[in-house]
C-alpha cells in the first residue's frame, strides 16, 4: 500500500479536512503551548508547533543528534559482547516503531485529546486567577 506524501501535513478537524499547515495555524499552536506551559511564547513553541503540525519528529534536533549515535556507542552492558540482530521484517503498513496504521491514528487522538484537555486546563486557570482579582 503506497502512502501518499502529498497528505503530509493536511490536518483534519473531526474528521473534515482544514488543508495545509499555514503559518497562522503554527501560531495559534504555539500559543496554545505556551499557554499550557504557563509562560510567553518562544522561539521553542514555534518550533515545536511546526513539528507538530507537519507530521515531523516530535523530538528536538539535539536530542535527535544523541539517539543518532549508535547503541553500541551509547553503552555496552556486557564489555566484549557483540550481541546479535533481531529480524526485522518490512512492512509498508508500519512506522519506524512499528506500528500499523491504526495504532497511529488511536495514538494521534489521545495525544489531541491530551493536548485540548490541557488547554482548557490552563484556559480555566486562567480565568480563575482573572475572577480572584
Amino acid at each position: 500500500m503506497q502512502k501518499n506524501p502529498l497528505n503530509k501535513g493536511v490536518l483534519t478537524e473531526n474528521f473534515i479536512e482544514i488543508g495545509p499547515v499555514n503559518p497562522d495555524m503554527v501560531k495559534k499552536r504555539a500559543r496554545e503551548l505556551a499557554l499550557i506551559a504557563g509562560r510567553d511564547v518562544t522561539q521553542a513553541d514555534y518550533e515545536q508547533a511546526r513539528r507538530e503540525l507537519t507530521g515531523g519528529t516530535e523530538i528536538d534536533p539535539a536530542q535527535r543528534m544523541l539517539e543518532a549515535i549508535p547503541e553500541e556507542e551509547r553503552w555496552n552492558p556486557v564489555p566484549g559482547s557483540i550481541g546479535t540482530q533481531a529480524y526485522k521484517s518490512a512492512s509498508e503498513d508500519q512506522d519506524a516503531e512499528g506500528q500499523n496504521e491504526s495504532a497511529q491514528l488511536y495514538e494521534e487522538g489521545v495525544k489531541e485529546a491530551e493536548h485540548d484537555q490541557m488547554l482548557q486546563a490552563a484556559k480555566e486557570a486562567e480565568k480563575e486567577d482573572l475572577r480572584e482579582l
